[in-house]
This record gives structure tokens, C-alpha cells and sequence, in this order.
């Protein structure tokens, strides 16, 4: 007798491993040994400054260069990233947003070079820039010339480049912003509309269905995992439901909620850290386990990257986690395992419901691009509550704030668990960029730009003339600098003004201290909190910041992407007691290095400075001989402490200058 619910196994989802760093070349070698060891497809981080449209060489990319991902400045980059590759036959992911035109046009000129027929070639971009004013800060332009550039990527791809996803909407980062399941799914299906109604007039009423099927999602799954899975199933109605009622598309097949993932990295620990892989192992479930709400593609991050850049051989094991669950386990051979089933309809059923609502508030504020800063504050305040839980215990988090002790991690021997990138890359960088732009034609770049600033400025779609100087060698900075100059550049909210918190439950003491030193300082405690570099990933600073406020310090948060005379600067025109500085792309020590010399030229070296991030303990041992105060890492997660830590540094017996 045969099940009835056992039917012919379904293919795999995607392979993939989020991988790239140092260099072009080394980003190469990796990938051609993923696609060895079995990964069927590409997924390409790409550093910060080639995310924010700057080249190597510009001077807030010091420190940043190949640290968090390949280095991209022209066709050259990418030539040399996707050698011995072909690009017809991938299916390739580039995580990319402010500069998503750009990198599409680099992809799409060095495909060319090889040969391909560009109708042919497949994949996503990510080029959803809202959630980078949320969650993620690697943003360029304002909101609307943003949401512009990402109708013109749609607009062009769907004639030119027809199987590539031209958008990826993005609510991973809402949720390592803290969001809650409905607000994932909320800020995220807003983000969709707001996109496919700037899109719904720019192209032939017959060919609407098929750009709306063409949009795609990049989600997170944490360890929830019944409630992540019931989030997917809800997102898969929900979607349907707004592409029937509000853009009329009767065809399903053009309703389909198709998306990738990327598992929880908010929940991985420093602590403990060979936890991680049960907990990656856990959430993957979560996309995977229910048929009708599974994820195309599926990219799992490494046990240690609370700690630091995974080595191949961490991305690996992740890889090996995918291809049991694909190929060992009987997953792939059944229906759907959860129809019917009461709590899960009921529970979807609910998440459905405070979506349905928020998105309604949403559309009466004018939608996602008039509700940024409504939305920033939000995640903030929900992201305060997610961490106030586990300082009072309500969130149990195995290793951290229960089941502290426990044997050392024997992978945590030689080299720290983790990969460091050479600080020799940066230069050897700059210098392949300088002889990059010696051997250009200088008349045929200029043109090229020229072309490219008229199309921005005339509201003609920028792909084309995009790609033109992709061909003459026009470099990532060159390309942005003509976008910034047309639509100027943006600074997104913090979304940690507003009013004190009413929440007391543990800040007494801390306020009544924080009061009575700024009573012998003669005024209010002054902490000064930025991002120096170019790392947008604020969570914690903003954290940080918001707690600070609620024990009564006077915050001036300074935001993300600073330099440090910038910060220096503010530190002196503030007057500020003490300045805390988050750093978590790796580059804290030259960072940190040029920000204290700096306050030391400035005559501001009695003022303390403290800096978190992920930072390993013989970096913290270096920067706390270069004479910082006190270093914070992810395994500092009560924040009430270090609200303590900074009241006792600001002693006004120890300030000099009051």
C-alpha cells in the first residue's frame, strides 16, 4: 500500500554558502571550491565601500576594504571574480542595494565578455534600499530617487535580462533589527507595494503579471522556529492575497511568493559558540519543513560568526547541514506536513491578522517611503524589548544568561575560530585601482559619465548608459559620485529620539547615579555615540544609545557612516564625557587607532572612549593598549552593566577638564 501523502520527490532547493572577501581573486578561488564541494549556487557579499559607492581609496573606505566582503571597483573586479565561471550557467545572488544598478551593470557587461547571452542569465539582486534605512544603513540617495533606481533595474530586466529577479525584497535585517513577525511581514510587504506601484505605470498593463512574478524575498528564520514556519506560510497568503486584490493578477502563477533565505544570525553567541550550529540547524527547519511555504533558495550562516569571518572550512559545515536535510533525510518526498493542522492555521491565521493592520497603518501614513522614520522607531523600540527580556531572564539564551559554565571549545583553537583578512589587501588593492585608471581612456570614461549624470538628471532609466561605462572601465566610486550629484546624498533616522522610556524595571539606580554625577559635573552626563567607517549595522549602537537616554544621559548619537575627525570633532564641539564607538565590520583597529590619535592631537585625551563590536580578545588587548577605556563584545549583552561602566568612567575626580 502507498502513502498517501508520499509523492515523487520534489528537487532541492538551491545550495548556497554568502561568501566573498580580501579580493577579487581570493573570492574567486573560494567560490569555484563551493561549487565543488556541491553548492549550486553563488552568493556574493561584497565589502562596504563597493556597497556604498566608494572606491578603495576614498578615505571612508580605510580599514574597510575586503573586510566584510569582495572589493568591486570596475569590470576588471569582476572579471577577476568570476573567472573560469560561466555566467550562463549560474544562478547568482549578489546582496547589493544602494549601488544595485551598478553591480547589475558590471555582471551583465562581464557575462557579455564571456560570451553569454544575457535573456539567458539567471539570479537575483537584492536592490531593496527601505530596509537599508531601517536595519542595515549602507543607503546612498534619498528614498525616492532610490525607489527609482529600483524601478529602472525591474523596468530593464524584464525586457533584457528576463529570468533575473530584479528585486529581492529584504526582511532579514528587520529582523536582526528586532522586528516582530508582524512587523516582518508588514514592513516588508510594503516595501513590495511600494515598489510595484512606482512600477505599475512604466510598463504595458499585459506585461504587469509578469514583472510582479519576477519580484522575489529575501527573509530571516529564527529560533521560533513553529512561529517562523507559520510567518512563511502566512507571507505565501498574504502575498496572494495583495497581488489578486490590489494589482488584479489572476494568473497564480504570477502570485507565487518565491523566496531565498538566510537563517538567524541576531541569535548566534559568542558564548558557547558550537551552539550555533543546533541553532542554524533549527531555524533552517523553519523554511524547509513545510512544502507549500518553502524557500527557493537557502543560505545558512557559520557557527562562529559571532566571532569573526568564517573560514571555508566553517561554510562547509553549513553547506553539509543543506545537503543532509536535502538529500539523506525523506523531507523532499511528502506533501505538505502541516495542512489542516489547527494551531498552525490558527497561529497563521493571527499573524495574518496584526499584518493585515500594520500595513493598513502603513498605507495611511502614504506607505513604506513616507513611514521610514515611523518604522526605524518601531524596530528600535521592539529590538530594546527583544534585549530586555534576556537581561531579565524572560528569553532563555543557552550559554548566555543560563548555562554559563560549561568546557572550553575546542574549536576555538589556533587560530581563534576564525579567518582575519590581511591588512596588506587594502594597499595591494589601491594599487591594482591606480593602474586601472592609468590604462583607461580617459576621453571614453568622461564621456561615459557624462551620458550616465544626463540620464539620472532627465529621469530616463540609468541601466543602459550603466552599462556602457561598466565597458570603458568607469570605476564603483565614479559611478556613485554621478548619482550623489544628481540626487544628492541621505541620512537616514536613528530612530532613537523621542521621548524617556517609562519602563524603570532595573534603571533606578542607575538614574539616580547618572544624577548625581552630572549634579558634580555642573550638568547633564554627555555620551557621545557613532559609527566610525563604514559599517551600517547600528542595532547595538542604537541600543546603546536608547538605554543611555532612558538612565538620563544627555546622548548625542552620531549615526553611522563617520570618519574619525568627524567624531573628534563632535566630541569637542559637544563637550562630551565620555564617546563610544561600534565597530562590527572587522576594521576596529585601524579605526580606532586613527580616532585616538586624533583625540589626542586634539587635546581630548582625558575624555574615555569605549568601543564594542565583534571584536576577538587579542584585538581588544591591542586597543585597550592604545588607551581605550573599557571594550564591549556581543557576550556583554546586559546593558545595564556598561550603563554602570560609563557612569564610573565619567567620575568627575577623573576629567581633567571640569
Amino acid at each position: 500500500m502507498t502513502d498517501a501523502t508520499h509523492v515523487k520527490k520534489d528537487r532541492p532547493w538551491l545550495i548556497r554558502t554568502y561568501s566573498g572577501h580580501s579580493t577579487a581573486k581570493a573570492s574567486n578561488a573560494l567560490y569555484r571550491g563551493n561549487l565543488e564541494k556541491g553548492q549550486t549556487g553563488l552568493s556574493v557579499a561584497f565589502d562596504l565601500p563597493t556597497q556604498t559607492g566608494y572606491d578603495s581609496d576614498h578615505v571612508l573606505s580605510r580599514g574597510e576594504v575586503g573586510k566584510v566582503g569582495v572589493p568591486i571597483c570596475h569590470i576588471g573586479d569582476m572579471r577577476t571574480l568570476f573567472d573560469q565561471i560561466p555566467l550562463e550557467q549560474m544562478n547568482t545572488s549578489m546582496t547589493i542595494n544602494a549601488t544595485a544598478p551598478w553591480l547589475l551593470a558590471l555582471y551583465i557587461a562581464a557575462a557579455e565578455e564571456q560570451g553569454a547571452d544575457i535573456a539567458k542569465l539567471q539570479g537575483t539582486v537584492q536592490n531593496d534600499i527601505i530596509k537599508e534605512y531601517l536595519s542595515r544603513g549602507t543607503y546612498i540617495l534619498p528614498p525616492k530617487p532610490s525607489l527609482k533606481l529600483i524601478a529602472d533595474v525591474a523596468e530593464y530586466c524584464y525586457t533584457n535580462v528576463p529570468k533575473w529577479n530584479p528585486m529581492n525584497v529584504c526582511s532579514y535585517h528587520l529582523q536582526e533589527a528586532g522586528a516582530t513577525p508582524e512587523q516582518e511581514l508588514s514592513f516588508a510587504l510594503a516595501t513590495a507595494i511600494a515598489v510595484l506601484d512606482e512600477l505599475k505605470d512604466k510598463v504595458p498593463a499585459e506585461d504587469f503579471p509578469t514583472l510582479v512574478g519576477r519580484i522575489s524575498f529575501f527573509v530571516n528564520a529564527g529560533i521560533r522556529f513553529v512561529t517562523e514556519m507559520c510567518k512563511m506560510r502566512a507571507f505565501v497568503e498574504l502575498w496572494d492575497e495583495i497581488t489578486a486584490e490590489r494589482y488584479g493578477i489572476t494568473d497564480p502563477k504570477f502570485r507565487r511568493f518565491r523566496y531565498g533565505v538566510q537563517v538567524n544570525s541576531l541569535g548566534l553567541t559568542e558564548q558557547q559558540p558550537e551552539n550555533n550550529v543546533y541553532r542554524i540547524l533549527i531555524e533552517m527547519l523553519a523554511v524547509t519543513l513545510s512544502k507549500n511555504a518553502r524557500a527557493r533558495a537557502v543560505q545558512l550562516p557559520a557557527w562562529n560568526e559571532a566571532l569573526g569571518l568564517p573560514r571555508p572550512w566553517d561554510q562547509q559545515w553549513s553547506m553539509r547541514m543543506q545537503q543532509i536535510m536535502a538529500y539523506e533525510t525523506d523531507l523532499l518526498e511528502y506533501e505538505d506536513l502541516f495542512d489542516g493542522n489547527p494551531a498552525v492555521d490558527a497561529k497563521v491565521a493571527a499573524l495574518k491578522e496584526g499584518a493585515r493592520a500594520e500595513l493598513a497603518n502603513l498605507d495611511s501614513m502614504g506607505g513604506a517611503i513616507s513611514s521610514i522614520e515611523y518604522m526605524k522607531s518601531r524596530l528600535v523600540e521592539s529590538n530594546a524589548d527583544r534585549l530586555g527580556r534576556i537581561e531579565n531572564n524572560e528569553t532563555i539564551v543557552v550559554g548566555v544568561n543560563k548555562w554559563q559554565q560549561g568546557e572550553p571549545s575546542p574549536l576555538m583553537t589556533g587560530d581563534g575560530g576564525i579567518m582575519v583578512v590581511d591588512p596588506a589587501v587594502e594597499n595591494e588593492q589601491i594599487n591594482r585601482l591606480n593602474d586601472w585608471r592609468a590604462s583607461r581612456d580617459s576621453d571614453a570614461v568622461e564621456k561615459a559619465l557624462a551620458d550616465l549624470r544626463a540620464a539620472a538628471a532627465a529621469g530616463d532609466n540609468v541601466m543602459e548608459p550603466s552599462i556602457a561605462a561598466a565597458k570603458v572601465g568607469v570605476t564603483t566610486g565614479e559611478w556613485a559620485a554621478q548619482m550623489r550629484s544628481v540626487f544628492g546624498e541621505y541620512r537616514g533616522p536613528t530612530g532613537v529620539s523621542g521621548s524617556v522610556s517609562n519602563k524603570t524595571e532595573g534603571l533606578d539606580h542607575i538614574r539616580d547615579a547618572v544624577n548625581t554625577v552630572s549634579d558634580k559635573l555642573g550638568r547633564r552626563l554627555k555620551f557621545l555615540v557613532g559609527k566610525p567607517g563604514l559599517d551600517g549595522h547600528s542595532n547595538g549602537a542604537e541600543q546603546i544609545a536608547f538605554r543611555a537616554r532612558d538612565c538620563g544621559m544627555d546622548i548625542d548619537y552620531e549615526g553611522i557612516r563617520l570618519t574619525p575627525e568627524q567624531l573628534v570633532k563632535a566630541a569637542q564641539n559637544g563637550e562630551a564625557h565620555v564617546v563610544g564607538l561600534s565597530i562590527l565590520s572587522g576594521s576596529h583597529i585601524p579605526l580606532v587607532k586613527d580616532m585616538m590619535e586624533r583625540m589626542h592631537a586634539a587635546g581630548l585625551s582625558h575624555i574615555p572612549v569605549v568601543v564594542g563590536g565583534i571584536i576577538p580578545d587579542d584585538d581588544a588587548e591591542r586597543l585597550l593598549a592604545m588607551g581605550v577605556a573599557s571594550v564591549y563584545t556581543p557576550k556583554d549583552f546586559e546593558l545595564n552593566t556598561i550603563m554602570m561602566d560609563i557612569v564610573t568612567l565619567v567620575d568627575p575626580q577623573s576629567v581633567a577638564a571640569e
